[in-house]
């Protein structure tokens, strides 16, 4: 199952490396602000069709942005684990968590434009 907190801050982060505020990307995906927020914050979880607004008005493919969610998906259970098993002393590390999830999604965003200017 898809966590709408993951799908959202997937969302926000490919944004923020494509340089686009809230207001423009959702003007460009033809989305309310207020509904683009509610969905990077994880409290609403997109429609297939908003999903694809979104990911065409950042000019990145679906499946790159799918992929980077389930990337993060698993980074999410992995860390949980961890946290688990250490408890406390692994919380002022939460700052790796988010440095792993922005470099994944330079990562793909790099990928993203590489193949949109080889095809």
């Amino acid at each position: 199952m898809l966590d709408p907190i993951i799908i959202g801050k997937v969302i926000q982060q490919f944004r923020e490396e494509k340089g686009l505020s809230q207001e423009v990307l959702s003007g460009f995906a033809d989305i309310g602000r207020t509904h683009l927020s509610a969905i990077e914050r994880g409290t609403r979880k997109p429609t297939l069709e908003t999903f694809y607004r979104i990911s065409e008005a950042m000019d990145v493919k679906p499946s790159i942005l799918l992929n980077a969610i389930d990337v993060q998906k698993r980074i999410s259970k992995i860390f949980q684990k961890v946290k688990k098993r250490h408890g406390k002393i692994f919380d002022a590390n939460d700052e790796i968590m988010i440095f792993c999830s922005r470099a994944i999604c330079r990562c793909a965003c790099s990928a993203a434009s590489a193949s949109a200017s080889s095809g």
